[in-house]
């Protein structure tokens, strides 16, 4: 290869391997006339065209008439009642006498073991959970989009990468070959040279479909079709955590899934108490009034009843049983959630302080050392001081530093909102 035209690749190279981490140039013609998509607006998107979420939201309406009812005076509903009668009485010796009679009467069922309060807590905390679960929902929303975001982004600068690094081993095998067909390379210089060119051309193939199959995914979740998805707009370089991890777990009591998890659990439990009181009778208390009689001797009735039923062979063992079941299991999620949650976060904390000294040591030391090679390299070769493959093994080993860096932050950005999540920690 010439010095000079191995120099300009390489210094090429070295220009636009820095730029990578900030990039957002377009990586498809078709997607160039779309404007940007940042991070904060496809999070808004999400949260109004996620089908589960609104799924989630449309239970509200069930919950809060169940809370009204629940809120009744009475849950049984006053009776109302009239009868009329019409009596053909027969008389002797005179016309039969037709007498119009009446009974008109109200009734009330009262229950006497205190089912009503059991009923607004079992009604009222299970629509708390609810409203707790939708926070929740929402929360994991924007966790998965944010996730599948960065990977988008992340992969588009590896598409930039592979781009760029496929023409400097292009330029370089066809220099290679040039210098061979005058005699000045070997045939084993320009095969490696062209294996070289070939392997980053794979990569590059390699990348544009991974970067398709996470676009149409993000598309699919933002209700968009997957050509429409317009370009990632952001950053993969960490922003300040501003937590520790006391922080994480002092706000698992907020985490909103462990607050469903107690509300259902409180809920279970009046339910329970429900049932067992259901076994105490209930009382019906009537007011009747009427007339009867002739219509030289009306009748005035009034009639007071009272009826109870008598538990003595249906006492309500299915409802308990099944009551009691539920609360039992309720309890024992929460209590393994708590466990698991603070379990999880603590191990996630581990990975992200892993992956953040892993991201700094590349930024820091691994990529500047490299850097500095590209540029030693290409003066070394100027200067006949190495060879090809010597040029060729410094410019894979930045490659490969920069798709190291890459995957680096995209498993921070996953592992920090999974951390987020799984603590009930919000920016807000």
């Amino acid at each position: 290869m010439r010095p000079k035209t191995l120099a300009l690749a390489c210094t090429l190279f070295l220009i636009s391997v820095p730029a990578f981490a900030q990039s957002t140039s377009p990586v498809a013609a078709s997607t160039r006339e779309l404007a940007p998509l940042t991070l904060q607006e496809a999070l808004v998107r999400a949260a109004q065209a996620n089908p589960a979420l609104r799924s989630k939201q449309a239970e509200l309406a069930a919950a809060e008439g169940l809370s009204s009812d629940a809120r009744s005076l009475l849950f049984n509903n006053p009776q109302l009642a009239f009868d009329k009668t019409r009596r053909l009485v027969p008389q002797a010796g005179m016309m039969t006498e037709r007498r119009n009679e009446w009974t008109g009467g109200i009734s009330q069922t009262f229950e006497t073991g205190g089912q009503g309060g059991f009923r607004r807590e079992t009604a009222s905390s299970a629509l708390e959970a609810l409203r707790y679960e939708i926070v929740d929902a929402q929360r994991q929303i924007r966790s998965e989009i944010a996730t599948r975001f960065y990977r988008v982004l992340a992969l588009q600068q590896r598409v930039e990468l592979e781009s760029q690094a496929l023409k400097l081993f292009d330029d370089a095998a066809a220099a290679v070959q040039k210098r061979r067909v005058a005699g000045e390379d070997t045939k084993l210089d320009a095969n490696v040279a062209l294996v070289e060119a070939e392997r980053a051309r794979n990569q590059l193939a390699l990348a544009r479909e991974q970067l398709n199959e996470e676009r149409n995914d993000l598309a699919a979740r933002l209700q968009l079709v997957g050509p429409a998805l317009p370009l990632a707009q952001g950053e993969l370089t960490p922003a300040p955590m501003g937590f520790a991890l006391n922080d994480l777990l002092g706000s698992l009591d907020s985490q909103p899934r462990l607050l469903a998890l107690s509300a259902r659990e409180k809920s279970a439990n009046a339910r329970y108490r429900l049932e067992r009181a259901s076994v105490s009778p209930d009382v019906t208390v009537g007011l009747n009034v009427g007339r009867e009689g002739s219509s030289v001797a009306r009748e005035r009735l009034t009639t007071i009843s009272v009826s109870i039923p008598l538990p003595i062979f249906k006492r309500n063992a299915t409802g308990i049983g099944q009551a009691s079941t539920a609360a039992t299991q309720a309890q024992i999620d929460r209590e393994a959630a708590q466990r698991d949650t603070k379990a999880n976060v603590v191990s996630l904390w581990t990975r992200l302080a892993s992956q953040e000294q892993r991201v700094r040591r590349l930024q820091d030391v691994v990529l500047p050392a490299l850097t500095d090679n590209l540029s030693l390299s290409v003066k070394s070769r100027q200067a006949g001081q190495i060879g090809l493959l010597e040029l060729i093994v410094v410019n894979r080993q930045a490659l490969d530093a920069r798709r190291d860096l890459i995957e680096a932050l995209t498993e921070y950005h996953s592992t920090r909102a999974t951390l987020e999540l799984e603590a009930g920690w919000s920016k807000e």
